[in-house]
């Protein structure tokens, strides 16, 4: 009898090119599972949604090609683009560093619009956004991305047919980096400040609840020794900060976990659910979130492959 399972992706810019290799690995590997929803935030969001589409469209196979050809666009080519590039992540070491330098708004510097130009023409290539709606029925994985409201100060999310150009750029408009995207009258920010990746949302809506939920965690939740420098307190600031919302959520299943064990809660109407964890285990500065350089992408890929692949052969055993 197959597992039904949940993956849920976090959030962290480039570094989650990991998390794109880790679907293809565990889509590859095709466990006995059937997989019943993504969730993603910010670049966890882009991989998940390649992963999502593909399978809606023609399965498996597609959906690792779709992730490979969204990384591939979005890792950064020779010329201005690779400038920039390095441009962006230098001057957020500097500044990680303490460094006196000036701040810009992204309303005023150049390369804000410019960005997200790019990545909206990355997601019209890869994904045919028309075609969602249609896609979609109840009897096939749901698809929930999060950002959140600036103007209500709420998370948001957005699922399946509300799956637009605009709510993937929204759960990526890191505000220091880019202009909020307006939706629906209120405009979004990075969804990092918000569910990092929704969790709650995969176990809502019509039909039987996932029997596990996988999580692919960007930011380590263990670091050994002290930060003192200014980039270590910084990154590890950066880390704290990104599994908040991850940590309270999981905290909460767990709890409803133990009070339908301890007969709180009627199993008629609950049942535990299991969360496992695939994390990025790499000491990777926060300033290498911005880096898109082809080769650190292509690592990130590759190495998260292995990890799916090794996650999957691992529960095989365990189960078996």
């Amino acid at each position: 009898m197959s597992k039904r399972v949940a993956i849920a992706c976090q959030g962290g810019g480039s570094h989650t090119a990991f998390t794109g290799g880790v679907l293809k690995g565990i889509l590859q590997e095709r466990p006995d599972i059937e997989i019943t929803g993504f969730s993603g935030t910010s670049g966890g969001a882009i991989s998940a949604l390649a992963a999502w589409y593909g399978l809606l469209t023609d399965g498996p196979e597609e959906a690792c090609r779709l992730i490979d050809a969204v990384w591939a666009d979005i890792a950064a080519t020779p010329g201005v683009d690779q400038w920039v590039n390095n441009s962006v992540v230098s001057w957020t070491r500097a500044s990680n560093s303490g460094l006196p330098l000036p701040e810009i708004s992204p309303y005023r510097h150049p390369f804000a619009n410019w960005g997200h130009d790019q990545l909206r023409e990355t997601l019209r290539r890869v994904i045919d956004f028309e075609r969602i709606p249609d896609l979609h029925d109840e009897s096939q994985p749901n698809f929930v991305v999060g950002t959140v409201n600036v103007n209500a100060g709420d998370f948001e999310t957005f699922e399946n047919a509300a799956i637009t150009e605009d709510a993937i750029l929204a759960s990526t408009a890191i505000p220091t980096l880019f202009p909020a995207v307006e939706i629906n009258g209120h405009v979004h920010w990075d969804g990092l400040f918000s569910q990092n990746p929704p969790i709650h949302d995969l176990m809502t809506g019509a039909g039987e609840k996932p029997d596990e939920i996988w999580v692919i965690q960007i930011n380590p939740q263990v670091r050994e020794g002290e930060p003192q420098s200014l980039v270590e307190i910084h990154d590890r600031r950066n880390e704290l900060a990104g599994n908040i919302s991850l940590n309270q959520e999981l905290r909460f299943i767990h709890r409803v976990n133990e009070w339908v064990e301890d007969g709180h809660l009627p199993k008629e109407h609950y049942k535990p659910v299991r969360t496992r964890k695939i994390e990025l285990k790499r000491e990777l500065p926060s300033a290498s979130k911005l880096d898109r350089s082809p080769a650190f992408v292509e690592d990130l890929l590759e190495h998260g492959e292995q990890r799916g692949r090794s996650f999957v052969a691992q529960i095989s055993t365990s189960t078996s």
